[in-house]
């Protein structure tokens, strides 16, 4: 990944979570706090500002720029969580680690910050599918490989709607979580779609 294509990769996420970040905030609503989709979008605002005026030498400066603004700049726990998915990529790409590498290390430090497990119903249960997925088809190119991160991504938040929540303010739901998808499982297939976008675009 090269500074343009992390560039037009953000551009392409904060535009996916302005245009769903009502959607976003009712999937919160039903079993969170009801401030993932506003919260999101306040934050890549910012990213979008910071970006703007920010000199960046690689990929990896951007996105570690993009996961410092997150962090400051959202609530609730979206902004350490998504923080550590950037500023993980970040690191991995500036110490000269591949695209496929970021990514486990981005999941590797949100499990260990939300504690949270495969089937917990929480962003983890896209982002673990696919970081899998990507690291299976680096092999074949950028695009190939982010088309199979965004479809498994997409797969397993679909599959967080029948789990019932164990980490979290929705877990305070118990059974009553179940039959709603969750809200960072969502955004997260959303911002792996964005990637997927951009990077079959040939940006």
């Amino acid at each position: 990944m090269d500074e343009a294509l992390a560039r037009a990769w953000i551009a392409a996420a904060a535009d996916a979570i302005r245009a769903d970040a009502e959607h976003l905030t009712d999937l919160d609503t039903a079993i969170g706090d009801g401030d993932h989709g506003v919260n999101l979008r306040r934050g890549f605002d910012a990213v979008t500002a910071a970006l703007g005026s920010f000199e960046a030498e690689s990929a990896g400066d951007v996105l570690g720029k993009t996961g410092t603004t997150l962090l400051s700049k959202v609530g609730g726990a979206s902004g350490p969580l998504y923080g550590t998915v950037f500023r993980a990529l970040g690191k991995t790409l500036r110490g000269g680690g591949t695209f496929a590498e970021g990514l486990q290390a981005a999941l590797d430090g949100i499990k260990q910050l939300g504690k949270a497990e495969v089937g917990d119903k929480t962003m983890v249960d896209a982002l673990t599918p696919a970081v899998e997925a990507y690291a299976a088809a680096a092999q074949d190119g950028e695009e190939a490989a982010a088309q199979a991160a965004a479809k498994a991504a997409k797969t397993g938040a679909a599959s967080t709607v029948q789990l019932q929540a164990r980490k979290g303010r929705a877990s305070y739901l118990g059974p009553r979580s179940v039959g709603h998808p969750d809200p960072g499982a969502t955004s997260t297939a959303l911002i792996l779609q964005a990637l997927a976008d951009v990077t079959g675009d040939g940006a």
